[in-house]
């Protein structure tokens, strides 16, 4: 195409990378119950100017895609009120535990929102949620092998969580719901999408569940 410095047939592996500047200054400038939003000063380069841009800073999450023996995936329904919306969603949550295993944050994810346990894990996808304004990674497993928490261990749920609506659906109906607009929760639309790719080849080259995760904010600082 005109204008394209590289050649249509440059082999080139697409992958983003870390890419420091010159930190000038950095201060919170509120302090939230789970996040703050910060204020950093900095250079693109030795002789830019200064830009100021302000943003979440997030510890990340996790989320999780549960997918039965007949290939069914669950979504749960819930409640968001920023957007004001009862919007359906996969089982997911924060990696506010110092210190706590990705695996073993996701796993206690799905029994509390889901009452499910699993023992086959596998990375579907690593995203960034909203790049130009939070530093929010979120890696969404695929869970299978999956049973039921026993009853008297199950997690109480309470606030929004008290009203989880669970429904399995075919992977296919839920691809369908991605591409015609009902479906709106990040996690849920990487995730059913990365899925249906990767059955293709029967989920065998979807990572292990201990891949490393560069982009989670404990890995950039």
């Amino acid at each position: 195409m005109p204008g394209m410095s590289e050649t249509p047939n440059a082999a080139r592996q697409v992958s983003d990378e870390p890419s420091p500047r010159r930190l000038l200054s950095s201060r919170k400038v509120y302090e939230g119950r789970i996040w703050d939003v910060v204020s950093d000063s900095f250079q693109l380069n030795d002789d830019g100017d200064t830009l100021v841009r302000d943003y979440i800073d997030h510890p990340g999450a996790v989320a999780i895609l549960p997918m039965n023996d007949a290939g069914d995936v669950l979504l749960l329904r819930q409640y968001r009120h920023p957007v004001g919306m009862d919007l359906w969603e996969i089982p997911a949550g924060l990696l506010d535990v110092e210190g706590e295993d990705f695996v073993i944050g996701a796993a206690r994810e799905l029994a509390e929102e889901a009452d499910l346990l699993a023992d086959r894990w596998n990375v579907l996808a690593d995203f960034f949620n909203s790049p130009g304004s939070s530093s929010e990674a979120i890696r969404i497993y695929l869970a299978r092998g999956l049973s039921e928490v026993p009853g008297h261990e199950r997690h109480v749920r309470t606030d929004e969580e008290a009203e989880i609506e669970l429904h399995w659906t075919p992977l296919d109906e839920a691809v369908r719901a991605v591409l015609d607009g009902r479906l709106h929760n990040p996690s849920a639309v990487v995730g059913v999408l990365a899925a249906a790719a990767a059955r293709a080849d029967n989920f065998e080259s979807l990572r292990p569940a201990d891949a490393p995760w560069p982009a989670h904010p404990s890995q950039r600082r």
